[in-house]
Order: structure tokens, then sequence, then C-alpha cells
């Protein structure tokens, strides 16, 4: 596996386009700051699993940013899957239809009454907005630990920001919101990304936003955007 990283991003490569979805390239500055402040792990440069967290990255950042498919270099577009939670396997563009990659992650059997985020109801410029508006500062991604290296690709990882901002009518707390997960990733023999499978709690998560106080004016304004611009 060749290591990923690039001159404009330290922990992410490909960062070019011909078409990108919210207008220009993503800028990590922030999220970047968030995760070397807060990650439980520093690894030595050129150790696996600094290629796999960087590898997980630039996959992110490609998932929620890059429009064409001819411009995703982490995966091959065409057979690639994923699934959530084992759910089953999605293409990108199944996981398109159903109002992207937070409706895909945040999928749920829960009565309606019960879902305190409903990918049902939410499409994607309107889950990006939520995300943006609870995690100002980005939403960071480490690798806690690999467990097995390429072609597939076993690893531990923790996701966490902090709410800042109103989610769903329910006001900010301030406080660090977080969860942790198992992901593999199959990769073929040109070393793209064929099949991807997570496994999380999303109640972890989504726990930490509804604590504070409802809040009727909370979601009055929400910026556009994207929260993983400057997150994972």
């Amino acid at each position: 596996m060749e290591p990923l990283a690039s001159d404009s991003d330290k922990y992410r490569s490909f960062l070019d386009a011909e078409e990108w979805r919210f207008g220009a390239p993503p800028n990590y500055d922030a999220v970047n700051k968030l995760f070397e402040e807060g990650r439980t792990k520093i690894w030595p440069p050129g150790s696996l699993e600094e290629e796999v967290q960087n590898l997980v990255k630039t996959w992110e950042m490609e998932m929620f940013h890059k429009v064409r498919p001819e411009d995703v270099k982490t995966c091959d577009v065409k057979n690639f899957r994923i699934s959530v939670n084992g759910r089953k396997p999605l293409s990108l563009q199944e996981v398109a239809k159903i109002g992207g990659g937070y409706n895909n992650f945040l999928q749920t059997s829960l009565p309606e009454k019960l879902r305190c985020y409903d990918p049902a109801e939410e499409t994607n410029d309107s889950s990006q907005k939520i995300f943006t508006t609870t995690f100002p500062r980005g939403f960071a991604v480490e690798i806690l630990q690999v467990y097995s290296g390429p072609p597939v690709i076993l690893y531990k990882f923790r996701h966490w920001g902090f709410m800042e901002g109103p989610f769903k009518g329910h006001a900010p707390t301030g406080e660090k919101a977080e969860f942790i997960g198992i992901a593999i990733f199959e990769l073929n023999q040109e070393s793209k990304i064929v099949k991807v499978e997570f496994f999380f709690d999303r109640g972890e998560l989504l726990a930490g936003l509804i604590k504070g106080g409802s809040s009727e004016s909370s979601t009055s304004e929400m910026p556009s955007g994207c929260p993983f611009s400057k997150t994972t």
C-alpha cells in the first residue's frame, strides 16, 4: 500500500478534481488542528497505522466532496460497495439515492417516533447543514489500532467533535461527542478499495447530541456547507 499525503494536506492525498460538490476543494485546517489536539495515538511515519489513517481520511474526503466518479482515486468506483452494521451493501449510486453519506451511516430500524435523526426525512443538503451546525470545528477521525494489513484492512477507529452548535432543536452543550467503531476495507490488486464495512453504535454519537434542552430557535440559522470539509 502506497503512503498517502500531499503538499496541500499532510493527511490526505488526491485533493484535485474537475468538479467539487461544494464548489471548491475542501479545507481541512480546522479539523487537522482538532485532530492533532485530541488524538490519543501518534503513529510513526511510514507505519502501517499511519498509512491506514491517511487512506481513511483521503477516502472520506473523496466520498463527501468529489462529484465525478473519474476523479475518485481511492476506489474502484464501478465495483465499490459499502455496508453499515450488516445492512445490504450499497453502490455509490445507491448511497446518493438515500441522501448521501450521513444518511447511509445513520440508517436505523427504530420506530419513526423514537428517531432523533431520521435519515428518511433528510436530504444530502439538509444533513450537511445539520452536522455543519452541530460541529463548527469539524468531526475528526483517528485510527486506534490496525488488526490486519492489505488487501483486507481491519481497523478500530474513533470519531469525535465538540457540540458547539445546535442539533435538531437541541441546544449546544459544548461537550465532546464521540463514538468508536470497527471497519474493514478490502482492496483489489491495484490497491483500490472495492468493499467497505462499518460497525458502530449510532446511539453512541446521537446520545451526546440530544443532552441539551430543546430550543426552537436553535435551528433558525443553519449555515450551508459540509462538516467533512473540515472534518475527518
